[in-house]
C-alpha cells in the first residue's frame, strides 16, 4: 500500500499520481475531437455540430469521471487495493451467483490488457502525428519513431513505477499546464464557445443527428478511457491523492483544452488537426516534443495497472507463478512483471505496424474499456447493497445511471467492431481462456492429488505403529492439500526409512483480502509424533516468503532449529490423460502453461540449497 496517507508524503505522491495515473485521460485530447469530426463515424464541424460534441465530452467527464471513478469507484477499495479483480474479491456470499460475477470480473480483467496493449500505441502514434502537420516531409517516418519510443517505454519499466513516476510528474503538470493555456488563449478569443456549458446542446446534436449522432458516441469515449486505469493504480498511490490531482490539475486543464478546440473548430471549421493547430506555427515542434513525452507517460497507467493485475491474478489463483519484482521500498503496490512487460511491449510494436496511425487505430480503441466499465458497474451494485448497505431503490438508480451511459458507449463502439474493434475483443478472449483454463487446471490437479493422498491422520498412526528412524532437523513438506499426506512425505520415508526429528507439512494459501495481518498468517496444529499441520496465509496483494514467515514456528510451540531446515516438494509432472476433465485443446495449453511457470522454490523464496524435489505424476 501507498504511503500517500503521511501529509508530508501527500505532495510528491499526488505528483507522482499526475505522472502516472492520468497519462491516459491526459493525452486524449490529441485525438479525441478529431475522430469526432474527421474519424471514421464522425459529422461535419457546423456551429450546432461542434456545441453538441462538446457538451457531450464535457458531461462525459464530469458523469463517468468525477462522479461514477473518483467519487464511488475509489470508495471500493479493498483494504486500499483498486482495480476489477480487487472488485471481484470483495463479492461475498457464495455459490453459482458469486460464481458468475466472479467470471465477469475476471473477464473485464482479461479485457483491461488488451487496452493496455492498444494505450501505448494510440497516445504515442496521435503525439509523434504532428510532425506531419510541422513537415508533411516526415510522415514515412511516423511508424518506425513511435516504434523506437515504445522500446524506450518498456525497456524503463524495470526502474519502477515510483522512478519512472518521479520523472514524469514534473513534464505531465506541465503539459496539463500547456493544454490549459492553449486552450485559454482561444476561448478568450471566443467566448461564445462557453454555449457547451448548457448539456441541451448535447441532448439536441443526439436528436437532429439521428444514428449518425449516435455514432459519433464511440469517438466521444474516447476522453474516458483512462477510467479503469486510474483505479488499477489505486494502490499504487492511494485514493486521495488522485482525487486531489483529478479536481485540482487535471479536469480544469482538459475543459480547457477542449474549449479551445471547440472555439477554433467553431471559427475556423476547415481545421483538420483541431489539437495541434490551437497553437502557433512557432511552438509546433516544441508541442510535438512535449506531446510525445505526454504520450510516453501515457502508456505508464495501463503498465503499472498491468503489472498489478497480474500480480492479483496469481496469487487469486488464475495464472500461473510468475516473476514479480519490488521497484520500492516504501511502496509495497509498485512491481514490475518481466514476462507481461515485454508481452505488452511486443503486442503493441506489432499493432503499431498493422494499424499504422491513430486514426485506425481509434476504431479498435474503446470497446474493451466499455466493457470492463459495465462489469465495474454490475459489480459496484452488489458492493452498494451488500457491504455498504444502501437502500436498494438509491443503489438501482445509481447503477441504472451508470449502465445507461455505459451502454450507450458501449452500442456505439458496436458499430466500430469490423474496423478494428474486434481486436481487443479477441485478446479479451483469449486471455480470458488462459485464466480460466488455469483455475480449473489446479482444480482438477488438487482434486486428483486429493484423492489419492492417504489421510494425515492415518499416516501419523503408522509412524507411531511402526517408528522409523528419526534424524535431527525439521523437514518442511509443502503441499495443496492440508489434509493428506503430501506425496513427497510418502516417498521421502518409503524409499529412504527414515523421518526428520520434527516434520511440518505445510499449506500456503492465499485469502480473498489484499493483505492479511501477522496475527493471522501462521497457524499450526500439532497431530503427534513430532508431526504438526501447518498453514501460512497471504493476501492477493503479499509475496509469499515461506521462510520470513517460519519464524513464527517457535512462537506457536513448534521447537524447530530454523538453521537445520529442509524444505520437500513435491514437483508434478502433468500429462494429458482420458479422465474426464477439461477439453483436450484445453489440457495440453494447461501443460503448457505449468511447464513455463516460475519454479516454486523461487516463487516462495526459499532457499534452493536446503530444498529437495520429489517428483509425482498427475493425468488430467
Amino acid at each position: 500500500m501507498s504511503s500517500s496517507g503521511h501529509p508530508r508524503a501527500l505532495l510528491p505522491v499526488t505528483l507522482t499520481a499526475i505522472g502516472v495515473v492520468y497519462g491516459d485521460i491526459g493525452t486524449s485530447p490529441l485525438y479525441a475531437m478529431r475522430e469526432c469530426f474527421f474519424g471514421s463515424h464522425s459529422v461535419p464541424p457546423t456551429h450546432d455540430n461542434v456545441l453538441g460534441v462538446l457538451s457531450l465530452i464535457v458531461y462525459s467527464l464530469l458523469l463517468v469521471i468525477s462522479v461514477k471513478y473518483i467519487a464511488i469507484v475509489l470508495r471500493a477499495d479493498n483494504q486500499g487495493e483498486g482495480g476489477i479483480l480487487a472488485l471481484t474479491a470483495l463479492i461475498p456470499g457464495a455459490g453459482k451467483r458469486r460464481g458468475v460475477l466472479i467470471l465477469l470480473g475476471i473477464f473485464g480483467a482479461a479485457l483491461l490488457y488488451g487496452d493496455g496493449m492498444i494505450t501505448p500505441a494510440i497516445t504515442v502514434l496521435g503525439a509523434v502525428e504532428g510532425l506531419k502537420v510541422a513537415t508533411p516531409v516526415l510522415d514515412p517516418y511516423i511508424v518506425p519513431v513511435a516504434v523506437v519510443i515504445l522500446v524506450v517505454v518498456f525497456a524503463i519499466q524495470r526502474h519502477g513505477t515510483h522512478r519512472v513516476g518521479r520523472l514524469f510528474g514534473p513534464i505531465m503538470v506541465g503539459w496539463f499546464a500547456v493544454l490549459a493555456l492553449l486552450g485559454i488563449v482561444w476561448i478568450v478569443r471566443y467566448p461564445d464557445v462557453l454555449a457547451a456549458i448548457d448539456p441541451r446542446h448535447a441532448v439536441r446534436f443526439l436528436m437532429e443527428n439521428g444514428g449518425l449522432g449516435f455514432a459519433v458516441l464511440g469517438a466521444v469515449f474516447l476522453v474516458v478511457t483512462g477510467g479503469e486505469a486510474l483505479y488499477a493504480d489505486m494502490g499504487h498511490f492511494g485514493a486521495r491523492p488522485i482525487r486531489i490531482a483529478w479536481f485540482a490539475v487535471v479536469l480544469p486543464a482538459l475543459l480547457l483544452n477542449y474549449f479551445g478546440q471547440g472555439a477554433l473548430l467553431l471559427h475556423v471549421p476547415t481545421t483538420r488537426d483541431p489539437f495541434f493547430e490551437l497553437t502557433p506555427a512557432w511552438g509546433l515542434l516544441p508541442l510535438v516534443v512535449l506531446a510525445t513525452a505526454a504520450a510516453i507517460i501515457a502508456s505508464q497507467a495501463l503498465i503499472s495497472g498491468a503489472f498489478s493485475l497480474t500480480r492479483q491474478a496469481i496469487q487469486l489463483g488464475y495464472a500461473p507463478r510468475l516473476t514479480v519484482e519490488h521497484t520500492s521500498s516504501w511502496a509495497m503496490g509498485q512491481i514490475y512483471v518481466p514476462q507481461v512487460n515485454w508481452f505488452l511491449a511486443i503486442s503493441t510494436i506489432l499493432i503499431v505496424i498493422g494499424f499504422g496511425s491513430s486514426g485506425a487505430l481509434a476504431a479498435a480503441y474503446g470497446i474493451a474499456v466499455t466493457l470492463t466499465m459495465i462489469i465495474t458497474a454490475i459489480l459496484l451494485h452488489v458492493i452498494a447493497v451488500e457491504r455498504w448497505h444502501w437502500p436498494l431503490p438509491a443503489a438501482i438508480a445509481v447503477t441504472g445511471a451508470f449502465l445507461a451511459i455505459d451502454l450507450s458507449f458501449f452500442s456505439a463502439n458496436l458499430l466500430k467492431v469490423m474496423q478494428g474493434g474486434w481486436l481487443p475483443i479477441a485478446i479479451g478472449i483469449a486471455l480470458f481462456t488462459l485464466m480460466t483454463t488455469w483455475k480449473t487446471g489446479r482444480r482438477i490437479v488438487y482434486e486428483r492429488l486429493t484423492a489419492r493422498a492417504f489421510p494425515l491422520e492415518a499416516f501419523v498412526t503408522a509412524v507411531r505403529t511402526a517408528p522409523p528412524t528419526r534424524v535431527p532437523g525439521t523437514a518442511i513438506f509443502m503441499t495443496a492439500q492440508p489434509t493428506g499426506t503430501p506425496a513427497a512425505l510418502v516417498h521421502n520415508l518409503h524409499y529412504n526409512k527414515m523421518l526428520h526429528e520434527h516434520v511440518v507439512v505445510l499449506t500456503v494459501a492465499t485469502v480473498p483480502t489484499p493483505h492479511v495481518s501477522r496475527d493471522e498468517r501462521l497457524t499450526v496444529r500439532p497431530i503427534g509424533a513430532e508431526i504438526y499441520n501447518a498453514r501460512i496465509q497471504y493476501g492477493f496483494m503479499e509475496d509469499p516468503d515461506v521462510p520470513g514467515a517460519l519464524g513464527q514456528l517457535r512462537e506457536a510451540g513448534v521447537p524447530i532449529d530454523q538453521d537445520d531446515l529442509t524444505f520437500f516438494l513435491g514437483r508434478e509432472t502433468i500429462v494429458v490423460g482420458r479422465r474426464p476433465g477439461m477439453a483436450t485443446w484445453r489440457e495440453k495449453l494447461f501443460v503448457l502453461m505449468s511447464r513455463n511457470a516460475v519454479r516454486a522454490t523461487a516463487f516462495f523464496k526459499l532457499p534452493p540449497e536446503r530444498v529437495v524435489e520429489l517428483g509425482v505424476q498427475v493425468e488430467m
